[in-house]
């Protein structure tokens, strides 16, 4: 069990580093982003998946992009905060590296409650393999990814077969699950949780990625850093550990020093750190794409 001290999202998602700046969310991401990586990436924003909720997404794509693994990526923000622009740091990074990445908006608490958000995300993955040949990317070869709150709802949509099936889709389509400090096993519930998932019987136990891992998900990599306070380690340990065994596939990455913050930060373009996450993410998409290429020339 998980307790009171787990703050999921830190508000804003990089608050530390915004409120040591003085300044808001837009001042800092815009801070971020004028780093710059020295190949090309193509990039379009606005793009409405959903017009009936209005909800957009933005894509970043390598110049030249044809048939490359694609990254549908999920902010966190404690189900109530966070902007998709926010995080152009985090497509650019995976797209100089050869990744086409869509970073979607959902709806969010007080104007929703859970599963609603879950729909847009399942709406947002099906928007993206539809269109990701128009962007150079591989729709047979599309990962969810998700930070925080976003590491839940990605771990849902691997885990729990209801919201894919809801749009055609499959779990086991899906190439990976990527969570990086994500929430898969968080009871207690704490701050608006119980309003945001329902404090019964059914919110407590649907929103809990953990309770939905039966071995037929798509391989998972849960990075984690060992000093976060907001969704403590216990979360991917627990995940990795159930995936196992259920007979699936689960690498588990544990970052010592880390914390919360600083394991999606070392994303940001230009960024020297020793924080291996998007080594290790790319890594393992290319360890998966390569496999499937494998599998298909045999």
């Amino acid at each position: 069990m998980i307790g009171t001290a787990r703050r999921l999202g830190n508000r804003f998602a990089l608050c530390t580093a915004v409120l040591a700046l003085g300044g808001c969310a837009n001042v800092f991401f815009a801070a971020v982003d004028k780093l710059e990586y020295t190949r090309s990436v193509i990039e379009r924003d606005h793009i409405v998946f959903d017009a009936a909720h209005g909800l957009a997404l933005d894509a970043y794509a390598p110049a030249g992009a044809s048939g490359d693994p694609v990254v549908v990526f999920f902010y966190g923000g404690s189900w109530s905060e966070g902007k998709r622009h926010w995080y152009r740091y985090v497509g650019d990074a995976l797209a100089n590296h050869g990744v086409v990445v869509f970073i979607p908006d959902y709806r969010k608490y007080p104007d929703v409650r859970f599963p609603a958000f879950m729909h847009d995300a399942a709406n947002a993955v099906r928007w993206a393999r539809d269109h990701a040949a128009a962007f150079g990317g591989d729709p047979a070869h599309v990962f969810v990814m998700g930070h925080s709150a976003g590491g839940q709802i990605a771990a849902l949509l691997a885990c729990d077969k209801r919201y894919l099936n809801a749009v055609g889709m499959q779990p086991r389509e899906l190439a990976g699950m990527i969570g990086v400090a994500g929430a898969y096993a968080f009871l207690p519930f704490v701050e608006d949780e119980p309003e945001i998932f329902g404090n019964d019987a059914n919110g407590r136990y649907d929103s809990q990625p953990i309770n939905f891992v039966d071995g037929d998900e798509p391989p998972m990599l849960l990075l984690q850093g060992t000093d976060d306070d907001e969704v403590p380690p216990s979360n991917a340990e627990a995940m990795a550990e159930r995936a196992r065994a259920m007979d699936g596939t689960a690498t588990l990455k544990l970052y010592p020093d880390v914390g919360h913050s600083s394991i999606l930060l070392a994303l940001a373009r230009g960024r020297e750190t020793p924080v291996p996450t998007l080594a290790d993410t790319l890594a393992f998409i290319q360890r998966i794409d390569a496999a499937s290429h494998a599998t298909s020339v045999r």
